[in-house]
């Protein structure tokens, strides 16, 4: 309980005693009232901390927002909705990111308009969640919207601030990775190789050299991105508030990332579509 990073019960920071107590009477008494026998007064559901990251409140409506949400996340692959104890680890892990980009004031990383519009389009014709229920008419979309209880303000919101953690990411840690010719050439006799059958022609080294080097640089980052992500969690100040989800983070200490910071490498494919190559 002593250590920084571990989850732990404490008072919120800077917030006062008898303001907590106000909070929790004001709240304890209109469940009360909403209980009481032969009373009109309907119960009202008010938002409620759950998580305090470095003094960031992370709030059971933000929790409710990434489950919704993760439907569009292309790392879900379509599956379930997220549990909430991932939910709040995909939240703790943006909130120390976001502090982060805010600390280290990089300029020009957020997305312009047209971009995340842009994105929000190929999400509307290619997820697959969304080619399901034809998300690219109007009609569809708006439906699709309507049954995840979201609306597009609060999709392209998220879009948003994704796009620039994964910028951010991007830029931080590509910068000064190198991948040397024999790394290539080892993943390519080692890797690629051995995925082709008999009767496959399988491609030149100068053929898929640049998609190669493509997944290296991808592997590296996430490497970094996880060692950092990790130091992140250690110095900083993690506080779960929620009883239940405290008990459950602590029963499984592995956190959980964001997400990829730069995209998986898709399973190979050769020239004519079968399996065994490298897009």
């Amino acid at each position: 309980m002593t250590n920084r990073a571990a989850i732990r019960w404490k008072m919120l920071p800077g917030v006062h005693v008898w303001f907590l107590a106000a909070v929790l009477t004001l709240a304890g008494s209109a469940t009360l009232r909403a209980q009481q026998p032969g009373s009109d007064t309907q119960s009202v559901v008010l938002d409620r901390a759950v998580a305090v990251v470095n003094k960031t409140v992370i709030l059971a409506s933000d929790l409710n927002d990434e489950i919704r949400l993760s439907v569009l996340d292309p790392s879900n692959h379509g599956a379930a909705q997220l549990t909430e104890p991932q939910a709040l680890q995909h939240l703790i892990s943006r909130a120390l990111i976001e502090q982060q980009i805010h600390q280290d004031d990089i300029p020009a990383i957020a997305p312009t308009p047209k971009e995340v519009a842009a994105r929000l389009d190929e999400i509307r014709r290619v997820a697959p969640v969304c080619v399901r229920q034809k998300c690219a008419s109007a009609a569809g979309w708006k439906a699709f919207l309507s049954a995840q209880g979201l609306t597009e303000q609060r999709v392209e919101a998220y879009l948003r601030n994704r796009m620039e953690v994964l910028r951010f990411i991007e830029q931080r840690f590509r910068q000064g990775i190198q991948i040397s010719e024999q790394q290539i050439e080892t993943y390519y006799r080692d890797t690629l190789l051995p995925q082709y059958t008999a009767g496959e022609t399988a491609p030149s080294l100068s053929q898929v050299e640049p998609r190669i080097r493509e997944i290296l640089l991808e592997q590296q980052v996430n490497v970094l991105f996880d060692n950092w992500l990790a130091n992140l969690r250690q110095e900083g100040d993690v506080e779960v508030l929620d009883p239940a989800l405290a008990a459950e983070l602590a029963s499984n200490r592995t956190p959980a990332p964001v997400s990829s910071p730069v995209p998986s490498p898709r399973p190979p494919a050769s020239a004519n579509g079968a399996k065994g190559g490298i897009r």
